[in-house]
């Protein structure tokens, strides 16, 4: 069975049937320390790892999220799949608040924040056309519909830099791009899961329509709060159908994502760096 990871709030470990088996405190990576603790456990003989991408409480601000040392811990622990769920806000009348999506494509509008584990000594270059693994995405759909929410098959996620929220020209300007949906996140996780050769798809749970709707609220940390606690438990039944089902496959679509990316000849590596990146790079080291 494949190992799948779960990033997203600390209750989402809470899912009926999962056991818990080890709280596993990293203090550190070659790329600083992780959010936090991650969680292993148990779904339907499925090892689960989960992760909270703010930190216990809520204490790390998106920019501030170290993510290189979020993923980089997953393919340590030997996660094959990462389901990611976060609440974002909706640019598309149709994508009401309560609903979820599962977005196909991201749109980077961050700066401030480590995107890459090649940033020095080895250089890759990974595709990132087709940034949302398909085998995912369909099985996170499926687990929607047979929980009966309200869900969309496709849609772009453009990631802001945060941690304020949009100004109304910044969501209009989005809306007029062709884009559907707003976090401050996940594009960077899936980056960097990609170049760990991990599949990766979001759950995204809407809880607003940003700014940009007359007739509605411009959105606040409550309106968030108050609609992500009503979407939570639909999240954890979701999740409870889509683990044991990712758990089952035998293919992922990002396993080999390095095989032709890596462009520095290997005498030309550090030691160092190689060791660093070992968990990512040994298949391609020998």
């Amino acid at each position: 069975m494949a190992k799948v990871g779960v990033i997203g709030g600390s209750g989402l470990y809470q899912i009926d049937g999962v056991t818990i088996k080890e709280d596993v405190t990293i203090i550190d990576t070659p790329f600083g320390p992780p959010s936090g603790h991650f969680m292993e456990g148990e779904l339907d003989g499925v090892e689960v790892v989960f992760l909270a991408r703010h930190g216990q409480g809520h204490h790390i601000p998106p920019s501030r999220v170290n993510y290189r040392a979020n993923i980089f811990e997953m393919k340590r622990l030997g996660v094959d799949a990462i389901l990611s769920v976060s609440a974002v806000g909706s640019l598309r009348e149709e994508m009401k608040p309560l609903d979820f999506v599962v977005p196909d494509q991201y749109v980077d509008r961050t700066t401030k924040r480590e995107s890459s584990f090649f940033d020095e000594h080895i250089v890759a270059h990974v595709s990132l056309a087709d940034p949302v693994s398909p085998e995912l995405a369909s099985i996170l759909v499926d687990s929607c519909k047979e929980v009966g929410v309200d869900v969309h098959e496709k849609g772009t996620y453009v990631n802001m830099e945060g941690p304020q929220f949009s100004s109304r020209a910044e969501s209009k300007l989005y809306r007029s791009w062709g884009m559907d949906i707003i976090g401050m996140t996940n594009f960077t996780e899936a980056k960097l899961a990609r170049e760990a050769e991990i599949s990766y798809a979001t759950l995204a749970a809407v809880t607003d329509y940003d700014c940009w709707h007359s007739g509605h609220e411009e959105v606040t940390v409550e309106m968030i709060i108050e609609y992500l606690n009503k979407n939570v438990e639909n999240a954890k039944k979701i999740l409870k159908l889509a683990i044991p089902r990712v758990g089952a496959l035998t293919e992922f679509s990002a396993s080999d994502a390095l095989k032709f990316a890596i462009i520095t000849a290997k005498e030309k590596m550090t030691e160092q760096k190689k060791k660093e990146l070992g968990p990512i790079l040994a298949k391609y080291l020998h």
